[in-house]
């Protein structure tokens, strides 16, 4: 019965998506006819840049996921003694890339479709607008979800028939969770530094430079400042959730497959995919209730009230799950688990990630308090405003920390290493209406970028401004939900690894396992100076660029010329595919070098650090960064002087700064969390072996 709920909510996921894909792909693109030109030269610009990239970013991804796969191969063939095994994981892993790469692809096809038609729906109304930005959206939402989840059940299923033994069945499938991740980590990685190289150039030379407005048709990197809001806030992300699903789920069926009691279920065997795919039509219920008025207001409320809709629902159904497919009561290791633990623990992660997602809006809304001290200190210029920006991201990092805190501590007293990893399923459960509230933000954008570049009547940009404001709101939210599943999906998978290596207890007074825990530390905020290095070559190649064409083309600043686009976008490419490697490397290589020298005790050390430091790290460079960001928005709107004053001059550098903080690195740390713990969690048997095998030789 859980097998056939799974497989109706796949199907219903992947019919609403292409329900959605055709409600927006069917309105025509109208206008006169030099209206209709330039909307198909723009879009299609945006368009044919962001498969150019992904094209280009998959090419290195997945040459380096083939050669993933054979070390996969051969190192687990070898040290579990079954070629067999081996096999299956690697085609685990590289089933979970390909899964991912498609699903984002998809969303961000439908997305560079849907930007001009947001803008096309804006010059009849808001609601309309709205709608057409929110089903683009709906389309990655539901389409991720129903893709992930068909991979994870059809790998299951398809082992199931391989292997009999079930824990050997899930060891396997944690692959797929590899996979998905490794994806994301270039998705992440390299689309971060496209979006914020482009933005960072046009921002900095358009605005403060030159003086004129964003999103304008004389400054050469605009399209590539829209391209990078594709390829960075829609595939990026859209391959960050897809490996926090699948990697939690994994961690949960590992460590489900440890506990008698339910092996001796197998419809509980699946619950943490059942708790996923409840989730679908929970959200596609919760898409009905979107509806808008010609009210700017009404487009913030009702993003929010889709979240709070989606987790009130979706609390109901948890329960009805958990009733009729959880077993009564089980033993892991020597916790006594039951029914309402398992309850509380998936409870606890859906509850907690709504929390911190309104606490991310309360520290990154112009609303209220904390974003307005920022806007007013960029009355006494640039270095004040960052100042403050700065001190907000670690002021906001403290509850966020304290509600995760709380969360572990529930779903580990009531469920142990079982109850985190369903938490952090739960934290994610909505993720279909999540993915579509992300990426309807990126769509409203380009939708106003379309509408200054083609020139249309004040009416259409003011309401792709609200539809783009609430955007950045939501967005910002989006981050924190993204952070906190990372974070409880990371320890999730450490607990897995902990049980696959047979550590019962991390003796932190063990010498070995401290010097791990001091050498995690590092590791963020050296990946996060490669990533924001990587912001700067960039960057500074865009300004360089945007100079040159702004002093030698004749006639750009007077409208009377064209940009070369083409040549901003290439640059981003360029830049963005040669920066994301040493990053990409860090992630991937430190656990299997460290854990082969020094052992697996101290590579759950180096996890540890690693942990505690990019969470504190990830939240407080999203959270200063989206400040800076809607300070800037707030004097836009005409307080302290409005915009080409002075202080909107110092906001705007404050922005440029915050811009990879809250788009590359900070996100990028989601998957450091992730990726470095189900990397040890696939390798811990060839590990143990390799370590084994060193000392030997040396000693």
């Amino acid at each position: 019965m859980a097998v056939l709920i799974i497989y109706l909510c796949v199907g219903l996921a992947l019919l609403a998506a292409l329900f959605f894909a055709q409600k927006v792909l069917r309105i025509p693109v109208t206008g006169s006819p030099a209206e209709v030109e330039k909307f198909h030269r723009i879009s299609g610009a945006i368009q044919e840049g962001a498969q150019a990239f992904l094209r280009s970013e998959y090419k290195y991804v997945a040459g380096f996921c083939a050669a993933f796969a054979v070390l996969i191969y051969f190192a687990l063939g070898h040290s579990s003694g079954s070629q067999v095994f081996g096999f299956y994981s690697s085609l685990s892993f590289l089933v979970g890339a390909i899964t991912s790469s498609a699903a984002a692809f998809l969303g961000m096809m439908i997305a560079t479709r849907g930007n001009v038609r947001t803008t096309i729906g804006a010059r009849t109304s808001l609601a309309h607008a709205f709608r057409v930005a929110f089903n683009s959206g709906a389309v990655m939402g539901f389409g991720l979800c129903g893709l992930a989840i068909f991979g994870l059940m059809t790998m299951c299923l398809l082992y199931s028939q391989i292997m009999e033994d079930t824990r050997l069945v899930m060891d396997m499938v944690a692959g797929f969770g590899l996979g998905g991740s490794t994806v994301a980590l270039f998705g992440r990685v390299g689309g971060g530094i496209f979006t914020k190289a482009a933005d960072v150039g046009a921002d900095l030379v358009g605005k403060v430079e030159a003086g004129i407005p964003e999103d304008d048709p004389r400054n050469p990197a605009v399209i590539a400042d829209n391209v990078g809001d594709n390829v960075g806030d829609i595939a990026g992300m859209g391959a960050d959730l897809f490996g926090s699903l699948a990697e939690a789920t994994c961690a949960a069926l590992v460590i489900g497959s440890t506990a008698a009691g339910i092996l001796q279920a197998p419809e509980a065997i699946y619950y943490p995919i059942l708790i996923s795919a409840v989730g679908i039509p929970v959200c596609l219920l919760t898409a009905c209730f979107a509806r808008v008025n010609e009210e700017a207001r009404s487009v913030e409320k009702t993003l929010k009230g889709q979240l709070v809709i989606s987790t009130i629902l979706m609390t109901l159904a948890i329960i009805g799950v958990t009733e009729y497919f959880m077993v009564e009561s089980f033993t892991l290791g020597t916790l006594a688990v039951t029914r309402m633990g398992v309850l509380i623990s998936v409870l606890s992660g859906l509850w907690g990630g709504l929390c911190i997602g309104f606490i991310t809006e309360y520290y990154t809304s112009h609303t209220y308090a904390p974003v307005r001290e920022v806007a007013d200190a960029s009355k006494t210029g640039a270095a004040t405003n960052i100042i403050y920006g700065l001190s907000l991201g670690y002021k906001s990092s403290v509850l966020p920390v304290l509600v995760l805190a709380v969360i572990v501590y529930l779903s580990w007293h009531f469920a142990g290493m079982y109850g985190i990893a369903l938490a952090a399923i739960g934290m994610i459960s909505t993720i279909a209406i999540g993915l579509t509230i992300d990426a309807y933000g990126p769509v409203s954008d380009n939708a106003g970028g379309i509408a200054e570049m083609c020139e249309l009547e004040s009416d259409v940009r003011r309401r792709t401004d609200i539809l783009d404001a609430a955007g950045n709101t939501t967005a910002a939210i989006g981050k924190g939900f993204a952070i906190g599943s990372a974070v409880l999906t990371g320890l999730a998978l450490f607990a897995a690894f902990l049980t696959h290596a047979g550590i019962h207890t991390l003796d932190l007074l063990n010498p070995v396992v401290f010097a791990g825990l001091l050498c995690g530390t590092v590791l963020p905020m050296l990946f996060t100076a490669q990533t924001m290095r990587g912001v700067g070559i960039a960057a500074f190649s865009m300004i360089e660029e945007v100079r040159h064409q702004f002093r030698t083309i004749p006639g750009l600043m007077e409208g009377k010329a064209k940009p070369d686009y083409a040549r901003c976008v290439s640059i981003s490419t360029k830049a963005a595919l040669h920066e994301m490697i040493a990053p990409g490397m860090l992630v991937l290589l430190t656990p299997l070098i460290f854990g082969t020298i020094f052992g697996v005790e101290a590579l759950a050390g180096l996890l540890a650090g690693s942990l505690a430091v990019s969470v504190v790290m990830a939240i407080s460079s999203s959270n200063s960064g989206g400040a800076w960001d809607n300070a800037k928005k707030f004097i836009e709107t005409g307080k302290h002087g409005g915009k080409g004053s002075d202080t909107h001059k110092a906001a705007v550098v404050g922005d440029t700064v915050g811009d990879p903080m809250k788009d590359t690195s900070g996100p990028s740390l989601n998957i450091l969390m992730k990726l470095m713990a189900i990397l040890s969690l696939v390798f811990a048997p060839f590990l143990q072996s390799a370590h084994a095998a060193l000392i030997s030789w040396l000693f």
